[in-house]
């Protein structure tokens, strides 16, 4: 009887030690796939993120060779480094915000109590600029040329402005 018990206990300390073998051996491979599907995911999504960004960068002076070519050392004339321009640009055309009339470059006369100032700036290439403004009621966007005279100084010159309908 005793022998028999020790076996039977034999058996079970057997079958326990394979079936938990099994057990993790599967649970590893589970875990191994979960982390490889995951991991495929996240560098989809990465991928997909990074070609939205890459389109919604299409038009920029950063991303435009053309345009940086513009400014190209072949031309002394015109040699200054796009990276310094467009925060000088973008800058320049902030500082009009503290014109007290407002920001000559929205494009838009004074209409309630408050000016208009430009919000955003995108420099587009070495000619265009996208800029957002407000007057904190009313919204609108401006296409501006811009110009890096022989001085260096930057001028600016409205194409086109819009101010969209105030929302009730």
């Amino acid at each position: 009887m005793k022998k028999s018990f020790l076996l039977l206990l034999c058996v079970l300390a057997f079958l326990f030690t394979v079936f938990t073998y099994m057990f993790l051996s599967k649970q590893i491979k589970y875990e191994q796939d979960r982390y490889k599907k995951t991991t495929t995911k996240l560098r989809d999504s990465i991928t997909l993120v990074k070609n939205k960004l890459t389109d919604a960068d299409y038009f920029s002076l950063q991303n435009n060779e053309n345009a940086q070519n513009y400014f190209d050392a072949s031309n002394s004339a015109k040699t200054i480094k796009y990276e310094k321009l467009i925060p000088i640009v973008t800058e320049k055309l902030l500082d009009l915000n503290a014109n007290p009339k407002g920001n000559p470059f929205t494009g838009q006369d004074q209409i309630a109590a408050n000016k208009f100032i430009i919000n955003k700036v995108k420099v587009l290439n070495h000619r265009w600029i996208i800029a957002d403004f407000s007057d904190g009621e009313y919204w609108g966007e401006v296409l501006l040329k811009y110009f890096v005279n022989e001085d260096e100084s930057i001028s600016y010159e409205v194409m086109q402005s819009l101010l969209y309908q105030k929302q009730k």
